[in-house]
């Protein structure tokens, strides 16, 4: 199918958000998932579960099995995960290997891709096993993160990222000492772009988020939109004392990210938390919060673990509530488009121009 009913411009003082149906017809998934998700880099696990040689994760992007293997030479690899004979997912979990083993039938792969050896196939006319090999795609670590993309054409990664670890460090968060903490799974009743709407713009945050509000200093909120990104800088309240501030460091301040289509990155002056995307159905949405600390936080006796997740369950309940009833409301015959605010909505209208510039490219 090809996406209909909306004409992007530029100009955010005449734009629109995108039609109801975008959100809310099902067959967009499916379109999705070819333009979008599969040509894009996708965050699918740890770096450092691939750190050395013969390590392997399995993962998956949307439906489509990979495997990504650190070779005998050090090198990277992201290879389908489905063997070349009938099909079977070869590789699951993660681990160290010296090979890749198909449980099926046996068929055996090299760290580099290549068919090493299949039992009993003697008497196979017009075969070469030469020729077999898993097929390979792009991959790429950043800081604890590793991504996949289907499409060999497309950016590299470092090109997508653009300024972002650059003002990561600027702002003092060194990715190398984080260490991986905890991970928390939602599951939302809405369309994976309600979601990435509501991330896109601080708009909401004086009313609906009471306990961000408190620490955010909303005047002087601001996102920045970039090729593939938008940067939200977000400056925090002086404490004054307030025995209810989560944060209480003067002069400090937020840095949200987001990485088109689906990852998230909060960047905090003593913790980053990252924030995967992935649509489960055109109404159900799953968001994977994963959070990473210095190691001095991540002691038993300090609090700033428990207080920040605390933190941030509050704020995502909050959000869960918001997404359900904009979905709820997308299916309404009375809605089909509506205004974007200049002042506070140019990441969302960033969004929507990169939505339109994929599906229909």
């Amino acid at each position: 199918m090809q996406p209909s009913g909306y004409t992007p411009t530029p100009d955010l003082s005449r734009a629109t958000t995108l039609p109801a149906h975008w959100y809310v017809d099902p067959e967009y998934l499916d379109v999705e998932k070819q333009r979008i998700f599969w040509r894009t880099w996708q965050a699918v696990g740890h770096a450092d579960a691939v750190a050395h040689a013969g390590d392997y994760l399995a993962c998956e992007v949307l439906g489509e099995p990979l495997v990504v293997v650190r070779g005998e030479d050090g090198v990277l690899h992201a290879f389908s995960n489905v063997c070349r004979h009938r099909a079977s997912i070869i590789a699951e979990g993660q681990g160290t290997c010296r090979a890749l083993r198909c449980p099926y039938h046996g068929w055996t792969y090299g760290l580099d891709g290549r068919l090493l050896g299949q039992p009993e196939f003697e008497g196979v006319q017009y075969w070469d096993r030469s020729s077999v090999c898993l097929p390979a795609m792009p991959v790429e670590t950043w800081g604890p993160f590793l991504f996949v993309r289907l499409d060999p054409g497309g950016p590299p990664l470092a090109e997508v990222l653009g300024d972002i670890p650059r003002e990561a460090r600027r702002l003092g968060c060194d990715l190398d000492r984080l260490r991986f903490y905890q991970r928390k799974d939602y599951l939302l009743n809405c369309n994976w772009k309600v979601y990435v709407d509501n991330y896109l713009e601080g708009y909401h945050v004086p009313v609906a988020h009471p306990g961000l509000f408190r620490e955010l200093d909303y005047s002087r909120y601001r996102v920045e939109t970039h090729r593939y990104y938008s940067s939200h800088y977000a400056p925090i309240r002086p404490a004054q004392g307030d025995p209810e501030r989560r944060y209480t460091s003067d002069g400090a301040a937020a840095l949200y990210y987001w990485i088109f289509p689906n990852f998230m990155l909060n960047i905090y002056p003593d913790n980053l938390s990252s924030n995967i995307i992935l649509p489960l159905g055109h109404d159900r949405t799953l968001t994977i919060f994963e959070w990473f600390f210095p190691p001095e936080h991540l002691a038993p006796d300090s609090g700033v673990a428990r207080r920040t997740l605390a933190f941030s369950d509050e704020i995502q309940i909050e959000d869960i509530k918001l997404c359900e009833n904009v979905q709820r409301g997308l299916r309404s015959r009375t809605y089909d488009t509506g205004r974007l605010s200049v002042k506070r909505e140019n990441g969302v209208h960033h969004f929507h121009m990169l939505m339109h510039e994929f599906l229909t490219a």
